[in-house]
């Protein structure tokens, strides 16, 4: 399949990017700024020309003459150049109609009279700046030039041309040192976080340096190391754990099936195996079978619950409970399961609650002596705030020093190292009960036996 081609901006580095935006931001904003300035001055400047040719027309609507309202308008005026050459200004006298009766020398460049009262026509070197009052009889025209409006008005735009290109040039320096400064943090985090993959040094930690988005961003990552680490570890750990116990049965096996093969090579030579030694090595083979098809089921379990997390839901815990007591009753049909269980709506995972509930079932009947009572109860505390398990059995109970050690993975207390078990079943429970933020305890029941208590926080009314 053919790939469409890259966009340009995309084969362009961040640096380059952000260079290139900033310098055209601010040699917009210089242009737009040179291009305000000059129309600002345009208009002030013809303000100012508008101002004096009214000053002018009330001057001349007291002269006799267009003359002499031209000389009176240059002697209350300051010396400029632009009185040399053609006249500076010009002054027609208009009657009612709107003809002229007398002109000031040189207002033979106005051309033809307007109707507006300001206009501007055209000679053959300047412009003029036309404004028409009444007076007495007609009306009075004055005209300026607006040459010096003009070359004023030129020269500002050069030197603002000039003073646009230096701001562009200067603009594209700047964007690369914005682009270059701005960026330098994140090359400092790039390059720290390229060194941990490259290393593969979890424990590695990025120096995080302020309260920008930076220092969050280094924040994150340090974050996401540490769950990362965490993660490892505990995988490790886990792999650690189970080829230890799994070599136990793994050996138990070997060693039987390794022995029933000799006896049966054996046999031809008249040294064949009673029949009781290889009915219990059978017996063996199918109980070692039977630890290692549980030790892995519950480690496949514990892998995908890690990998695949069930999502949380409203739920009755007693429905769950009662879920997993009729599988227990299944599995262990010499033992009695006496229920008192409230309902309570919490807010978990169904399967994973259900599992544990099953585990802290399981390990309280494989305890109980025969046609023993395992009692589950199920409430909600008076603060009601949180729900109350305990399971407790008849068994010979937890010693003390084992109370907290029993929830770790694959611990097995001295007296449970002779029973058949793999060690994850309370741990399974304590860390669903991690996640659904609860805690869990055991403690020694009346009746001398464990008792598992635990307790799960509900959501607030309503």
């Amino acid at each position: 399949m053919t790939r469409a081609p890259a966009r340009p901006g995309r084969r362009m580095s961040l640096r380059a990017r952000l260079a290139m935006i900033t310098s055209v931001a601010v040699a917009a904003v210089v242009v737009a700024v040179s291009l305000s300035c000059w129309w600002l001055m345009r208009e002030r400047l013809y303000q100012q020309l508008d101002a004096r040719l009214r000053a002018d027309a009330v001057t001349a609507q007291h002269a006799a003459t267009p003359a002499d309202a031209v000389t009176a308008i240059a002697a209350g005026a300051d010396p400029r150049p632009e009185w040399h050459g053609d006249p500076a200004v010009v002054v027609r006298f208009l009657d009612a109609t709107g003809a002229v009766v007398a002109q000031s020398a040189g207002a033979q460049v106005l051309g033809p009279v307007t109707s507006s009262a300001q206009a501007t026509a055209g000679s053959d070197e300047d412009a003029y700046r036309v404004y028409i009052a009444a007076r007495p009889g007609g009306s009075v025209e004055v005209a300026r030039r607006t040459g010096g409006v003009a070359d004023t008005l030129t020269g500002l735009g050069a030197l603002l041309v000039g003073i646009s290109v230096v701001g562009v040039a200067l603009a594209g320096l700047i964007g690369r040192s914005v682009a270059r400064t701005g960026l330098a943090p994140v090359e400092r985090l790039t390059a720290a976080i390229e060194g941990i993959a490259r290393t593969q040094d979890l424990t590695a930690r990025i120096p995080a340096h302020g309260q920008d988005e930076v220092a969050r961003l280094a924040e994150a990552f340090n974050g996401m190391l540490t769950a990362l680490a965490g993660a490892k570890a505990a995988q490790r750990q886990l792999v650690e754990d189970a080829g230890h116990e799994l070599r136990t049965p793994m050996t138990g096996l070997r060693n039987n099936i390794e022995l029933l093969i000799h006896a049966s090579q054996q046999a031809p030579h008249g040294r064949a195996l009673p029949a009781e030694d290889q009915t219990r090595l059978l017996a063996d083979l199918g109980t070692q079978v039977g630890e290692l098809s549980t030790l892995t089921t519950e480690l496949i379990d514990l892998a995908a619950d890690e990998a695949n997390p069930e999502p949380f839901e409203l739920l009755d815990l007693a429905e769950c409970a009662h879920a997993a007591v009729a599988r227990a009753r299944i599995r262990w049909p010499s033992v009695t399961f006496d229920l008192h269980l409230d309902p309570v709506t919490c807010e978990g995972q169904p399967g994973e609650l259900e599992r544990a509930v099953l585990n802290l079932l399981d390990n309280a009947a494989k305890w109980s002596p025969p046609a023993g009572v395992v009692r589950v109860a199920l409430s909600v505390e008076e603060s009601g705030d949180f729900a109350h398990l305990v399971v407790s059995d008849e068994g010979p109970g937890i010693a003390e020093q084992d109370r907290e050690k029993v929830f770790q993975r694959f611990y097995r207390a001295a007296a449970a190292r002779a029973m058949p078990g793999s060690g994850l079943g309370l741990a399974i429970v304590a860390k669903t009960v991690e996640a659904h933020r609860g805690t869990v305890c055991a403690a020694r029941a009346g009746s001398g036996g464990a008792r598992i208590e635990v307790r799960l926080p509900l959501p607030p009314p309503g």
